[in-house]
């Protein structure tokens, strides 16, 4: 398969996964680890997941400067000027403008995948051939493209898209923030609203003229190091323009208020995997519906529970109903898995009692 020179993909892995604490941690965010056991972290399985589209040499990896090395470990087939480095995290529009400037520089005809590092696809094919529709839709137009999930359940946890019409590919009428049960409820009976994906397709010089528009400021600050881009003067010349912007989404800043926003709806077995939560809902079970390692798991009268311990460590569990363990060297959690909405709240209390050693 001939691949378009044109096509870059976008991968953010800047976050640092605090939902998965505390197996996710500041030193080895959640998109480095391999969270299911496959023996592939979730930032490898991103970068696979576009290989069949994408040349090696056409992908840019967005991160904070500290995971430079972890970004190069895991995928060698690029370059260490293939990993655009953030000094801080300021949420996905300063991310995204980033690398749409640097693109912009290198190549003014380019084509952008912008992905989340930590997802799952189950169904790539299908997944493929959605990016393939969605890429000829925006060849031809000047539009902003994103891609919408059919919900499968009244979830809590996702942004939604509202569309305008019940085609494939649709203009989009508004975003939504995550609802409530009574909300997200509604929003599935209309068949109006999908699952937002946080994956983006567009031309650089859309997004750009976005940008240009809706984030002028942002504008302003990452053409001006235009010059910049691709010589040693980069790593500065960014940390200026960080140390200046306004964090902000993409979502917020540009695409709530563009007029050019379309979706292409699908399902090809998407979800974030943002929780524990999540995560047991994507792992094998065992006959108690308890999602566990292979070895190591010794229950008695435990059901529905998530179990996470180190290789060659030995937990004996009575007792339990819907919870959430994790052991790891430094720290044990143990949470109901209705309240793993706190864990953000626990590690803050970690952190003022312990300082960053255990985070």
């Amino acid at each position: 398969m001939i691949k378009d020179n044109n096509l870059y993909c976008i991968i953010m892995a800047g976050g640092v996964g605090a939902r998965f604490w505390p197996k996710s941690r500041q030193s080895m965010p959640k998109q480095f680890l391999d969270i299911f056991g496959t023996g592939k972290s979730f930032l490898r399985m991103t970068f696979e997941r576009f290989t069949p589209k994408v040349n090696s040499e056409n992908f840019l990896v967005v991160t904070n400067r500290k995971y430079k090395d972890l970004v190069l470990e895991q995928l060698p087939e690029i370059s260490p000027a293939q990993v655009l480095c953030e000094p801080i995290g300021k949420n996905t529009a300063p991310c995204i403008c980033y690398a749409a400037y640097y693109l912009q520089k290198i190549n003014p005809k380019a084509k952008m995948i912008v992905t989340p590092s930590d997802h799952l696809v189950l169904k790539e094919d299908k997944f493929h051939e959605i990016l393939d529709n969605a890429l000829s839709f925006i060849d031809k137009e000047n539009i902003l493209m994103t891609i919408g999930i059919t919900p499968s359940r009244p979830e809590t946890g996702y942004g939604y898209i509202q569309t305008s019409d019940s085609d494939t590919i649709s203009k989009v009428k508004c975003f939504t923030e995550k609802p409530n049960l009574e909300l997200a409820e509604a929003f599935i009976q209309s068949g109006e609203f999908f699952w937002n994906s946080g994956i983006f397709i567009w031309k650089v010089r859309d997004i750009i003229n976005a940008i240009e528009k809706f984030l002028p400021e942002h504008h302003a600050l990452f053409a001006k190091i235009t010059d910049a881009y691709g010589t040693e003067r980069e790593e500065e010349a960014i940390k200026e323009v960080f140390a200046e912007c306004r964090p902000i989404s993409i979502d917020y800043g540009v695409m709530e208020k563009a007029e050019n926003v379309y979706v292409h709806i699908g399902e090809f077995g998407w979800s974030d995997v943002g929780t524990w939560g999540s995560l047991y809902q994507h792992s094998r079970k065992d006959k108690c519906a308890n999602a566990i390692p292979e070895h190591g798991c010794y229950l008695y009268d435990t059901k529905s529970s998530i179990i996470s311990i180190p290789n060659g460590k030995i937990a004996v569990i009575n007792g339990l109903k819907d919870y959430i363990v994790v052991d790891t060297d430094d720290a044990l959690l143990i949470c109901p898995r209705s309240e793993e909405q706190n864990i953000k709240k626990y590690i803050d209390e970690v952190k003022f009692n312990d300082g960053d050693k255990h985070i």
